[in-house]
């Protein structure tokens, strides 16, 4: 066993140690309290998830894409219909 000034120090290492590891403990712990409360804080607000976002956009892109061809065959019916009534 250590006498001295080694023992002391040897001791003071493993005390700076054990706090060190307790500190990140207390870290890990704070961590995941934030996360799970910045996600409560989330999903209280009805955000959407990016990937929802996007298969939507994409939906509606599609949809107004579908409905300007449709205009133009509606106008084209139009015409031939008034062209036809001259």
């Amino acid at each position: 066993m250590s006498t001295g000034p080694n023992r002391i120090m040897d001791e003071f290492a493993k005390l700076m140690t054990d706090a060190a590891g307790a500190a990140q403990g207390v870290r890990k712990e704070v961590e995941t309290a934030f996360h799970a409360q910045a996600e409560r804080w989330m999903n209280s607000m009805d955000l959407v998830k990016r990937e929802e976002f996007e298969v939507v956009r994409e939906m509606a892109i599609k949809a107004r894409d579908e409905n300007d061809a449709l205009l133009k065959r509606v106008e084209a019916l139009e015409a031939q219909l008034a062209e036809k009534a001259k």
